[in-house]
């Protein structure tokens, strides 16, 4: 798919790698839809973004409020072909502490907004995909996800996280899979640790301890760079059914 094609939905797109893919999108020539909170920075992402971008809020593990996000975002793009799934949280607990299990509610918290969340965003997306005409290849849409390295490494106190995470990885074959009669590509995308927003809260000893973890480069990675890999793989057909871990040769450590 040509970027200047792209009518996309960045979920998360207020901040971090959603914003910086939305801005790489438009830089090629496509068109955005913010999908975030209506408390994000939304509204003036888009205003900075120029005439390609909107802002359309909800919260994505809202079945109705997507949907008509979804819809609205069509409307102003002139359709939807690409949706990227950026939104998601994290916290952190070990399985049993010194205060006792881990609570229930805040490892269910983090699977509905980071697995539950993207598969609502994946399901009526794709939905509105399937409306669309063919282009080159049968191509009728890109979904591209987030999952994170910790779907692999998780460290201690992330169960909920990399549970999460890992389910974004164990669907993605089967959802592309589903969609590919539909001619609907489905990839993620597993970044090992960024500077994000989430991150640039931590002490400066903290962020420098992380970033000596990475063998090459030795650094955080950064958010356009994701961005980067969004964009080839939108532009890139043969890419589909895959996790491409974005970062750095880093396998996590325990802790």
């Amino acid at each position: 798919m040509q970027l200047s094609t792209v009518k996309a939905i960045v979920t998360g797109g207020a901040s971090g790698l959603g914003r910086a893919t939305a801005a790489r999108v438009i830089a090629g020539g496509g068109r955005v839809a913010i999908l975030d909170l209506e408390r994000s920075a939304g509204v003036d992402v888009a205003r900075e973004l120029g005439e390609g971008a909107a802002f359309v809020p909800a919260d994505v593990t809202a079945g109705d409020a997507v949907a008509g996000a979804i819809e609205r975002a069509g409307a102003h793009l002139g359709g939807v072909n690409v949706l990227v799934n950026c939104a998601g949280i994290g916290t952190a607990a070990r399985t049993v502490s010194r205060s006792g299990p881990a609570k229930l509610d805040e490892f269910a918290r983090v699977i509905q907004v980071n697995l539950i969340g993207t598969f609502n965003c994946i399901r009526l997306a794709a939905a509105a995909m399937a409306q669309n005409a063919p282009g080159a290849d049968g191509e009728r849409g890109v979904i591209v996800n987030t999952a994170s390295v910790a779907a692999f490494d998780g460290q201690i106190g992330q169960a909920a996280y990399s549970a999460s995470k890992g389910g974004i990885v164990g669907m993605t074959l089967p959802i592309a899979r589903d969609l590919a009669d539909l001619g609907i590509r489905v990839m993620t995308i597993a970044p090992g640790i960024f500077d994000t927003p989430l991150l640039g809260t931590l002490p400066e000893p903290i962020r420098a301890s992380l970033a000596k973890q990475v063998p090459f480069p030795q650094r955080l990675g950064r958010a356009d760079e994701y961005a980067a890999l969004a964009v080839h793989i939108i532009e890139n057909v043969m890419l589909n059914a895959e996790t491409i871990r974005l970062d750095g040769a880093i396998r996590m450590q325990p802790r």
